[in-house]
């Protein structure tokens, strides 16, 4: 198989981790040739005093700084908006981002938008950035959503209440720092949604039809970090080790997902984001278990790899049971984790569900990549089920 692909990998970040990996911000900062920090940062942060952290890393390192911190969970494109202003007002010609995936796609935007000329609309889609931004160093304090690798900065169009994003190289981060420390203080709840959405990230790349070795050798790593760790994280804390698999479970979803692609779940959960606030790893969390019953016949084959990776025993089965197990492990693995069970859970009404399909079927590129094609009809059904709670 491989000598018959073709693909590219273009991922140019240069990657700092370990715990206490942050202490290593001014100097990165300096190899970038970096003068005037723009530093945005996820404003929970600051309770924990991680903000402070890193401002004062800053400060023994005299290097000016300006933090903004009114990050918001789904993002909309006039913060980032907002936020190029105060950088270009303060001549900010580095940022950093700190913090989940918000604050993530921010920060990258930023460096964008220093450069480039308009607004964050007008980068939506892909391929419409120009100009390289100004250095951008990303350290996530979630595992998570790999934004600190991949080329995308997702936010909601408030014009359309739609969710879109801005794709191109120029997005890649020049640094990312993954400090395990930082993890630590992570609430259960955000470290089962966000560790569910690496999980996807993983998982989906790993199915696309966009896939090749090396995101297969990402991927298959990332499964089995997650899944192996992400219930004693949930369940402790302050397990050092778990996070750190967890945060490098993520790093490598991101890689994946920078080389292959995603698919369905992440073309449903946009509308949950767009219409309803849902936050984005809780909406890939709870559609990931009927997504895939819906795609085995897709890739029964990977499916059934992915079963066997998380723990299940497929030996002597039939491909289509061993695959059906990765349903299963992923139902396990969320009820494990307190992720709900069904849209309606999440109070998602029942009577938006073929808007809400329409919707998910202009997501381009997810949908391209995904294993089987979606009708609008596929679509409905999968989102019915959600709903329902019913495999």
């Amino acid at each position: 198989m491989i000598q018959t692909q073709s693909f590219s990998v273009n991922q140019p970040t240069k990657i700092l981790f370990g715990v206490n990996a942050v202490n290593q911000l001014s100097d990165t900062i300096a190899e970038l040739n970096g003068h005037r920090v723009f530093l945005v940062a996820d404003p929970g942060l600051k309770q924990s005093g991680i903000i402070k952290k890193v401002a004062d890393i800053l400060d023994l390192a005299k290097i000016p700084h300006t933090v903004y911190d009114k990050v918001t969970p789904e993002p909309g494109l006039k913060l980032a908006d907002q936020a190029v202003k105060l950088a270009k007002k303060n001549k900010s010609d580095c940022v950093v981002g700190l913090g989940g995936g918000s604050a993530l796609d921010i920060a990258k935007a930023v460096s964008i938008l220093l450069t480039n000329s308009g607004k964050a609309e007008d980068y939506l889609g892909l391929g419409k950035i120009k100009l390289q931004g100004v250095p951008k160093i990303m350290i996530p304090t979630t595992a998570g959503t790999g934004a600190e690798v991949t080329f995308t900065a997702v936010f909601i169009n408030e014009k359309t209440n739609s969710k879109g994003g801005m794709n191109g190289d120029p997005l890649y981060p020049d640094a990312a720092i993954l400090d395990p420390a930082l993890t630590l203080s992570l609430p259960p709840h955000v470290t089962a949604a966000t560790g569910i959405d690496a999980f996807t990230h993983a998982l989906e790349a790993f199915v696309s039809t966009q896939a090749h070795v090396i995101s297969d050798m990402y991927a298959l790593e990332a499964i089995s970090l997650i899944s192996n760790n992400l219930g004693v994280a949930y369940a402790n804390g302050s397990n050092l080790e778990a996070r750190s698999a967890m945060l490098m479970g993520s790093l490598l979803g991101g890689k994946a997902l920078a080389t292959a692609g995603v698919g369905l779940v992440h073309a449903m959960a946009y509308p949950l984001g767009g219409m309803f606030n849902t936050a984005h790893g809780l909406a890939n969390a709870v559609l990931l278990p009927y997504v895939v019953e819906y795609n085995i016949i897709g890739n029964t084959e990977k499916f059934a790899t992915v079963a066997q990776i998380m723990g299940y025993e497929t030996e002597g089965l039939p491909l289509r049971e061993a695959a059906q197990l990765a349903v299963e492990a992923i139902h396990q693995l969320n009820a494990d984790v307190g992720i709900p069970s069904s849209l309606a859970d999440l109070n998602i009404p029942a009577d938006r569900i073929a808007e809400m399909a329409r919707i998910a079927l202009t997501v381009t590129r997810p949908v391209e990549n995904n294993p089987r094609k979606p009708t609008e009809e596929d679509v409905i059904s999968v989102y019915e089920a959600a709903f329902n709670g019913a495999f």
